[in-house]
């Protein structure tokens, strides 16, 4: 017997009194039509007033309309007992403040030991039965925030914040040098570097992209900024703020760029501050939406991991 989430209902209301299900569905309860044309085939998918009917009934003032997901797993990642770092967990959602060195998602090469891996086995060894769902995404050396959506209806409502812009992502990033002005929107295309197709570079044909950044406090060979994304590229805050002149500390792929323009003693001086961490000294620090069931406004913060802290003390002692 296929088993099944538990539903998410709506009482229709007096001013949707005689309107179809069908928009009752789509207008209220906000089901996308691909997520409508997949459940309606199940057996239990839409129901009102706990009866299967079909979408172009008319419902009445004081009906209960309920959808229900059928349950799935992720056959296709490896359960392993790998620790990670709840920072809220309720039925229809899982945040993570995720580790840096960490993947995501299993990928070509790398197909255990992602965090993928970890929440699967944590979700086994729970019984309970979800598929990964990652809504965003975080670099592997990035450490900070990530939201996991538990069924397809919550993976749809979030995103269709992010695409609004209606999701609060901040993040904390230690730079070389001190950004001037002291803060500011980098609005600048980004696409892949012709010559590394691996990596980003701002690039007039690029894809729009828009970074706000503020510095929060200076020191001599570097500061500790926060920043915002205007849109979501990939690598994007790495890329624009190399292309200021004020990359992540610690980022060996980008900083190669801004070490051409400079002399030896100045990528001497580059190269010894990113010794003291092992990866782009970058943080997703906060993480806001609402919630896709219930319209709470959800805020979720991380402070500073460990080894940033250690770097941005290292820097605030400097002379």
């Amino acid at each position: 017997m296929t088993a099944y989430y538990e539903p998410i209902t709506y009482e229709v209301t007096e001013q949707d009194n005689g309107m179809l299900l069908k928009t009752v569905l789509q207008k209220r309860l906000g089901v996308s039509r691909k997520l409508l044309s997949r459940i309606k085939l199940t057996e239990r998918g839409i129901t009102l007033n706990g009866e299967r009917v079909h979408i172009s009934v008319n419902v009445n003032a004081g009906d209960v309309v309920a959808i229900s997901l059928e349950k799935e797993f992720s056959e296709d990642i490896l359960p392993q007992p790998i620790p990670f770092n709840i920072v809220f967990e309720d039925d229809s959602l899982l945040i993570v403040n995720k580790d840096p060195g960490i993947i995501v998602h299993p990928t070509n090469g790398h197909y255990t030991g992602t965090l993928a891996n970890g929440i699967v086995y944590y979700w086994q060894e729970k019984g309970e039965m979800f598929r990964f769902r990652p809504v965003h995404r975080l670099d592997q050396d990035t450490s900070g925030l990530i939201a996991i959506a538990k069924n397809a209806y919550v993976h749809q409502h979030i995103s269709e914040q992010l695409i609004a812009g209606q999701v609060t992502k901040k993040y904390v990033a230690l730079v070389h040098g001190c950004p001037e002005p002291e803060e500011g929107a980098i609005d600048g295309p980004i696409d892949r570097d012709p010559a590394e197709p691996h990596r980003r570079i701002v690039i007039e044909t690029g894809y729009p992209a828009l970074t706000w950044y503020k510095t929060m406090s200076s020191y001599k060979r570097g500061a500790l900024v926060e920043l915002i994304l205007g849109t979501g590229r990939t690598h994007q805050i790495r890329v624009h703020m190399t292309s200021i002149g004020h990359p992540l500390i610690g980022d060996k792929m980008y900083r190669m760029l801004e070490l051409e323009s400079k002399d030896a003693l100045e990528r001497e001086a580059v190269l010894t501050l990113d010794s003291f961490i092992p990866r782009q000294a970058l943080h997703a620090c906060e993480l806001g939406f609402r919630h896709p069931i219930t319209g709470e406004p959800l805020l979720f913060q991380a402070p500073l991991p460990n080894d940033m802290e250690q770097l941005r003390i290292k820097l605030a002692d400097e002379a």
